[in-house]
């Protein structure tokens, strides 16, 4: 474990749900000691989330929680008693990273805000998530990824033209640009309280880092006065850009061609008549002038070919093109993700060996992967109270007949 860049860092974790709880998976797979602080009178919503391993429900058996909650050591505290508060307080005294997603005063019902928190331990790096922030006159509403990519124009921005918003088929703010800013922000005050030896309060606005994803649409309103809509799979600056069949059952290849010289790789490996002889799709302006009409042609070219094949190909010519694959190609057969042995595979309690995303970058000298399993609902609550607070084990009985350790 030394070997870990965040080792020795230990975080009292009370996240829940997506972004929160990938937030300090990330911590953890680099070696942070995560203690994921639960109740089992309210569960983390993802431990009730599909799919189950087998198809069995359990708390103890989702794949969603298991992927959001690696490495990490889970405790089970009752917050309604004053016992269960005052472990929580314990906890916290002994961890440099206090996190939550909650909304805005949930923690203070506990006498855990970030007030009540610096002054009795003032080098904690606290962290609060909410959908809005801290402050600000929408600051309580509850919101989740889907809210997120609404009021933040992402939804807007996704779907056809002709049909509804359609969003992104996921809670997209909750696994990518949420996660990825707060884990930043905690290690930026990580290293600010390494050189001063003060902690700071770290108020992320979930909606925030989600606006930063929709840097050209903003500009282009700002630079034009245009306010960017759905345009489906096609691309402002270009044509052909788009997904399209390919042989076989519900199968399909993405393709973006929209230089000269992709064009004509393109029409190389598809020789295709039809399209090389087409005068609409002679030029740059003509193809996506015609955008539609090139669509249409295309597709009755590239569903003759099978879609790992003709991407192959395409890649070779310099053209960049995928097949567009299920969880089942992703996991089982892209040979991409085996080389860079992406996928981890670790021995879970309940679930047997289960699947773990490992983390997106290889890094030489310090390298951080999923290597415990997610917890089981308090497995770890006698061992953290033992190790952390120095209970004795009568203690620890005594504290779960009153009802603290639920």
């Amino acid at each position: 474990m030394n070997r870990f860049p965040l080792a020795g860092i230990t975080v009292a974790d009370f996240t829940w749900i997506g972004a929160g709880s990938y937030t300090t998976k990330i911590l953890a797979d680099f070696g942070a000691d995560v203690i994921k602080i639960e109740s089992a009178e309210r569960l983390d919503t993802l431990r009730d989330a599909k799919p189950f391993q087998g198809g069995v429900r359990g708390v103890n058996r989702s794949g969603y929680f298991a992927d959001r909650n690696s490495s990490k050591r889970s405790v089970t505290l009752n917050m309604k008693t004053e016992e269960g508060r005052a472990l929580a307080r314990r906890l916290i005294e002994r961890s440099d990273v206090v996190a939550n997603n909650f909304t805005p005063g949930t923690m203070e019902k506990f006498g855990l805000g970030h007030e009540a928190v610096r002054a009795f331990k003032p080098d904690a790096i606290y962290i609060g998530m909410s959908m809005h922030g801290q402050v600000g006159p929408e600051s309580r509403y509850l919101g989740y990824g889907l809210t997120m990519g609404a009021v933040t124009g992402l939804h807007q921005l996704c779907g056809r033209p002709e049909l509804d918003p359609a969003g992104t088929g996921t809670n997209f703010p909750d696994h990518v640009p949420n996660p990825a800013h707060a884990a930043f922000a905690i290690l930026a005050a990580l290293r600010h309280r390494r050189r001063t030896g003060q902690g700071q309060f770290i108020d992320v606005a979930q909606i925030e880092p989600t606006i930063a994803l929709l840097g050209p649409a903003v500009m282009d309103y700002t630079a034009n006065g245009h306010v960017a809509g759905r345009v489906g799979n096609q691309h402002i600056a270009g044509a052909p850009h788009g997904v399209y069949p390919s042989r076989g059952e519900d199968r399909w290849i993405a393709i973006s061609a929209s230089s000269e010289v992709a064009w004509q790789a393109l029409l190389h490996v598809l020789e295709d008549p039809a399209l090389e002889q087409d005068a609409r799709f002679a030029g740059m302006a003509g193809r996506w002038e015609h955008r539609a009409a090139l669509d249409e042609a295309l597709a009755r070219s590239t569903v003759l070919h099978d879609a790992l094949e003709l991407a192959q190909r395409l890649q070779q010519r310099g053209v960049a093109a995928g097949p567009v694959q299920d969880a089942a190609d992703v996991l089982q057969r892209d040979p991409q993700l085996q080389a860079r042995e992406h996928w981890v595979y670790l021995d879970h309690p309940e679930m047997g060996r289960t699947v773990y995303n490992g983390l997106p970058f290889k890094m030489s000298r310090t390298p951080g992967f999923p290597h415990r399993p997610a917890p089981l609902l308090g497995q770890h609550t006698d061992e953290v109270l033992k190790e952390k607070l120095e209970l004795a084990a009568a203690e620890i009985v005594a504290l779960r007949a009153q009802g603290a350790l639920q």
